[in-house]
């Protein structure tokens, strides 16, 4: 195949050129540092404070609200463990969900050795939050929920509005990690009642190594790094001016074109998924059909192994993923995929094609015929895919 076909947007995105161009001057020629008393740095400064209001209008947000960072990561440590320490008198407890990116699940894994109590809540199939379960699990020492707006694997989009309304109710703050979500649906912080917003440009067309946490004023919060007084004296480190520069030059590009862009790349998800159901059988869909990211497709195929598929797939020129990149090295089956209810073995035979602006129907059609021959190929060297047929054929 002549054409690299990338079909792996969810773990990063190709920088545009039009964020590189206005990068560009902050590397070779206005590349003071902004915390500099003089002329030049303050000049720099202001542009980084005409980024940070881009990005905060992009969300209903004040430009006070935003911190900016090196990426969801940081924001999700910093989200969760920030408040728990300055909370840490109220309570104890955090409410999550079995389905977070590992940089939630692992902050609260950490927060449990320091004596913090997690409760981590099933999901339906579909990978949605239960609103009645998560109400049932809040108790008086509660002190953050935080539940991802968007699954970074199979794609389902939470009710969060409705989970954020119930935490206030409650009187709790109420996280969200939208590093999936951020630039591919709207987002208005105050209407959907988040208090915390993780968010990473990477995923949008800006460089890796850059994102913000939203933090709503009156928020209680520690700081992450400790150091020097950049960003209000809440996030220590030189600023990444460059890489702030290029977030909000990308911002600025997704809101122009979010409903055109959604639009088209939910019209290309939707038949793609339509031509792998038709034309390759026992493959099942993850994640909620309707309620999902404009871009997002996850299949799970019955007597495949994922490793063989993605290995054979990028041997064609298509590039996808079996989850999150940041445990494809992982042999482990996805901790999403058996939260919904997959088997072991269905698990681990599950593919994640992520799709762009870019992304073409002719890009999909081919996609549609290497999946169909690759697995094909797979299930003919699979003896539990032979003893299946038989008895299929003896039922009849």
């Amino acid at each position: 195949m002549e054409k690299t076909i990338y079909l792996d947007n969810a773990a990063t995105t190709r920088v545009k050129p039009e964020v590189t161009a206005a990068m560009r001057p902050y590397w070779e020629e206005q590349y003071g540092n902004p915390s500099s008393a003089h002329s030049f740095a303050g000049h720099i400064a202001g542009a980084v404070e005409t980024a940070r209001k881009t990005v905060a209008d992009f969300i209903g947000a004040s430009p006070k609200e935003i911190y900016f960072t090196s990426g969801g990561t940081e924001s999700d440590n910093w989200a969760l463990k920030g408040v728990a320490f300055a909370l840490r008198e109220k309570g104890k407890h955090i409410v999550t969900t079995k389905i977070e990116h590992h940089a939630v699940l692992h902050t609260c894994g950490y927060l449990e050795k320091l004596g913090y109590d997690v409760t981590y809540l099933d999901v339906d199939r579909s990978g949605l939050v239960d609103p009645a379960a998560l109400e049932a699990a809040i108790r008086p020492d509660t002190v953050l929920i935080s539940v991802m707006f968007a699954n970074n694997e199979i794609g389902t989009i939470e009710p969060i509005k409705e989970l954020g309304k119930i935490a206030h109710d409650h009187g709790v703050l109420f996280h969200t990690d939208a590093v999936q979500a951020y630039g591919h649906v709207p987002i208005d912080v105050n209407a959907m009642n988040i208090d915390l917003m993780s968010v990473s440009g990477h995923k949008i067309n800006a460089p890796k190594g850059v994102g913000f946490l939203y933090v709503r004023a009156g928020v209680k919060i520690e700081p992450l790094l400790h150091g020097g007084a950049q960003e209000r004296g809440k996030r220590a480190g030189t600023t990444n001016v460059p890489g702030i520069i290029g977030l909000a030059k990308a911002t600025e590009l997704a809101a122009a074109t979010l409903a055109e862009r959604a639009a088209y790349e939910t019209a290309l998800r939707d038949e793609l998924i339509a031509g792998i159901e038709r034309e390759i059988p026992y493959a099942t869909l993850n994640g909620d059909r309707k309620n999902r990211l404009p871009n997002n497709v996850n299949f799970s195929f019955r007597f495949i192994e994922g490793e063989s598929l993605l290995i054979l797939l990028d041997q064609s020129g298509v590039c996808a993923s079996s989850g999150s990149a940041c445990t494809s090295g992982s042999l482990d089956p996805s901790h999403v995929l058996l939260a919904i209810g997959l088997p072991h073995e269905i698990a681990h035979g599950s593919l994640r094609l992520t799709l762009s602006e870019e992304t073409t129907r002719a890009d999909v059609d081919t996609t549609v015929g290497v999946l169909k021959t690759i697995v094909e190929r797979l299930r003919s060297m699979s003896p539990l895919y032979e003893d299946f047929i038989k008895k299929q054929e003896a039922s009849k």
